[in-house]
């Protein structure tokens, strides 16, 4: 009997459902853990199977992460040459500075007077604006913090302002290099000198940065009938000739021509009765600007009863070296083969005669980056010879001397710049702080501590500690 309710139950094959009970369920344990080992062991790749592991399994509709394709605004390019004209901008005053009254204003003898060691003069307007036309004023500089330029008259300022007044005086030729580290105010020193020979009506040539001379980045031509062969720089020329006709005018409408010049092609349109104002202003031509500033500087040294000369130079390393020019034969072309460049050297060492008396600066020193064996030496040299030190002698084992750097340098003075002493450094820190730029009481500490963070009163230093450390 039970073997046939055995088959009865076989045939119906009812629906299996799960049984309440508990002990069935080791049972059905059993039979899922005997029904997963049975299965057979392969080493053979399931190429039929459908494998989606390892894949993102999303439902729903799809979220894009990227923007919808459109129209997109973009903003107007700078124009060529925009960014660096932003970058190269210089400011001059600044409307939300406090105006300082009582200063004063620089004067004629201003520079060269003892009564002016320590004080902060302001710079007249009529001076600033020539001071703009020869490029004296930097980017880098702190102008843009007050309401007008004012300078710090120092010690070596008055040195200067006395040989130039000796120069004057007597019709010679001052030699000068301004040496010193970096942020000691070279720069301005130069600028200082332009300055007094402004309102001295002196005629005043600036080359403002000389790297730009040398670094091949301005076009140039070979000049005839010269041995060895010299290279003018015609923009350059031009450039330098609106620059000396915009700052000088005043006094150059004084002095007329001393020769006929209507036989010569590019200058046949000059006026009657010209002035050296017509000559450099009469140039418009790459082609004949070499030859205009040739004769312009003939016209200005050779001629007696004119005004001094001030040719001043900035970043004298660059230009004691080879250019990066080259001549026809591929060679380096040296920077005293520059005519431009050449004007200021044979100045320098003496070669160009000036009957009225001239002063020829050339700044050098820790902003230049340049090692220069043959510079370094001379300006040891110079300084040892200004302290009555034993005068250094070239090294035998240096083959980098360049015998021309010593043939333009060996007859200049040496003007050291190092940090202003502690009145001058109280005297600009008053200023600062008249102009609402500098928010603490100058007191004696304060100047201590300021002109001891400035590396025993570097300008350059001063202002970083003070001034700048406003910017955001």
């Amino acid at each position: 009997m039970a073997s046939i309710a055995l088959r009865c139950l076989a045939k119906a094959r009812p629906t299996p459902t799960l049984p309440t009970t508990s002990r069935l369920v080791p049972v059905l344990t059993l039979l899922a853990t005997t029904t997963v080992s049975s299965s057979s062991f392969s080493t053979s790749t399931r190429v039929n199977a459908s494998d989606n592991r390892g894949k993102h399994v999303i439902k729903g509709r799809h979220k894009k992460n990227y923007k919808k394709k459109g129209t997109l605004t973009r903003a107007k390019t700078p124009a060529p040459g925009e960014r660096k004209a932003f970058r190269k901008r210089i400011q001059l005053s600044n409307n939300n500075a406090i105006t300082v009254t009582g200063l004063g204003d620089l004067a004629p003898e201003s520079m060269a007077s003892e009564e002016s060691q320590g004080r902060v003069l302001g710079v007249p307007d009529a001076v600033v604006d020539q001071l703009r036309a020869v490029e004296a004023f930097r980017p880098t500089q702190s102008w843009g913090f007050f309401k007008r330029p004012h300078v710090l008259v120092r010690s070596e300022t008055v040195e200067l302002g006395k040989m130039m007044e000796s120069a004057k005086r007597e019709k010679n030729v001052l030699k000068l290099i301004v040496n010193g580290g970096k942020a000691t105010g070279k720069t301005t020193l130069l600028l200082q000198a332009m300055a007094h020979g402004f309102l001295n009506k002196w005629v005043v040539i600036n080359i403002p940065e000389a790297f730009q001379l040398v670094n091949a980045h301005t076009d140039y031509a070979p000049v005839q009938d010269t041995d060895p062969m010299q290279f003018s720089q015609p923009s350059f020329a031009l450039k330098l000739l609106q620059a000396i006709s915009k700052a000088n005018g005043d006094v150059l409408q004084t002095l007329p021509l001393t020769k006929d010049y209507s036989n010569v092609t590019y200058l046949a349109h000059l006026p009657s009765n010209p002035t050296l104002a017509d000559l450099a202003a009469s140039c418009r031509e790459l082609e004949f600007a070499w030859p205009t500033l040739s004769t312009f500087w003939t016209e200005l040294t050779t001629v007696r009863g004119r005004p001094p000369v001030l040719f001043t130079l900035d970043g004298l390393g660059f230009v004691m070296r080879d250019s990066a020019y080259r001549d026809p034969s591929f060679n380096p072309v040296h920077a005293h083969d520059l005519t431009t460049i050449r004007l200021f050297t044979d100045a320098l060492a003496g070669k160009t005669a000036f009957p009225n008396g001239a002063a020829i600066i050339g700044a050098c020193g820790g902003n230049d980056n340049v090692k220069i064996p043959s510079l370094d030496l001379i300006l040891s040299q110079l300084e040892a010879g200004a302290q009555g030190k034993e005068i250094p002698q070239p090294d035998p084992y240096e083959r980098g001397y360049d015998d021309r750097v010593f043939d333009v340098l060996k007859d200049a003075r040496l003007l050291s710049l190092e940090g202003v002493s502690k009145p001058e450094a109280r005297s600009i820190m008053e200023y600062w702080a008249a102009s609402g730029a500098f928010l603490e009481a100058v007191t004696e500490p304060a100047v201590s501590a300021k002109w001891t963070l400035g590396g025993h009163g570097v300008l350059g230093e001063m202002e970083r500690a003070t001034l700048r450390s406003m910017r955001g």
